[in-house]
């Protein structure tokens, strides 16, 4: 059945306008990014459909081109489309942490990190540098590859946020294993970054571990 031919209360961009965002299911908002179905199916069909190959909706965004393209009803276009919606949801996260400091918006911050990180099938470990009021100044991706590898490295830490004239900083790393908890050598890896900026009165206010849509805080933990 066409959409068009649904009643107005269950067509997705009607029940959007009348009842908000939130009330729509997955399949709803995905349909309305869709747009239009393929044959035999509308919009709303098809993205069920794609929901039940794909498992969750995490699953479809982090799918590369090649992968997204070959599921039936998307191709290069649509791909395009959804990595600009994405990278303009973190944009908005990264301006709210810029605008509140850190202690107004902890869950701003939270969001921010888990949509720059989840997913990634490689570790990453990010840097957060904080001005005087825990504003952030910028935040950037320092180190590639698993910390017990040893590729985090306290004196380019150091170095950067002298450089961005941070006062304090917020780390943040990936668990693509989707275990959240931290290892010890990640434990120990903050002691030292702890230790090395303290030598130059820059504050550690917490180390992140972002795993799927899991966000663990060293600072909740009395682990900073």
């Amino acid at each position: 059945m066409q959409i068009s031919a649904l009643p107005k209360s269950a067509r997705p961009r009607e029940k959007l306008i009348k009842y908000g965002a939130q009330a729509l299911s997955d399949a709803e908002l995905l349909a309305i990014f869709l747009r239009t179905g393929i044959q035999g199916l509308n919009a709303i069909e098809l993205a069920e459909s794609l929901l039940e190959q794909q498992q969750t909706l995490q699953c479809l965004f982090n799918a590369s081109l090649e992968e997204f393209s070959a599921l039936k009803g998307l191709g290069v276009a649509k791909y395009t489309q959804l990595q600009a919606v994405l990278e303009l949801s973190r944009r908005y996260l990264r301006e709210e942490c810029q605008r509140d400091t850190v202690f107004h918006n902890p869950s701003a911050v939270r969001e921010y990190l888990t949509a720059q990180l989840r997913g990634l099938g490689h570790e990453v470990f990010m840097v957060l540098y904080l001005d005087n009021q825990n504003r952030l100044i910028k935040d950037e991706v320092l180190f590639h590859g698993t910390i017990n590898s040893a590729s985090v490295y306290p004196r380019e830490v150091v170095k950067a946020a002298l450089k961005h004239h941070a006062a304090s900083v917020i780390f943040a790393h990936n668990h693509p294993s989707g275990v959240a908890e931290p290892s010890e050598a990640d434990k120990l890896i903050t002691n030292k970054l702890q230790k090395g900026l303290g030598l130059v009165d820059i504050n550690v206010l917490d180390h992140l571990i972002v795993a799927g849509n899991h966000c663990i805080s060293f600072a909740e933990r009395g682990l900073v």
